[in-house]
């Protein structure tokens, strides 16, 4: 393998990796929000069931478009290569 397709396949695992770090922060900002404001066993309750319900359509695509785009690049920088 050229050392310039090894080179665009890291960049394209440092984008994913931070893509799920991003997606990862914004849940860890959340969780830092509710401590601010109060957190009751009620509450809890109430944002774990909401968590279930929509965590599903938040994060599932968002990490969804992330590993498609890199699995897609990927395979066009293989195309490219062999070619």
């Amino acid at each position: 393998m050229s050392i310039e397709l090894i080179i665009l396949l890291v960049f394209l695992f440092v984008v994913a990796l931070v893509g799920t770090l991003l997606v990862f922060k914004q849940e860890e900002n959340k969780m830092k929000r509710y401590e601010e404001e109060g957190d009751t066993v009620e509450d809890q309750l109430r944002r774990s069931h909401e968590y279930e319900s929509s965590s599903l359509k938040s994060n599932l695509p968002l990490q969804l478009i992330i590993y498609t785009v890199t699995i897609i690049i990927s395979l066009v920088v293989f195309a490219i290569y062999l070619t």
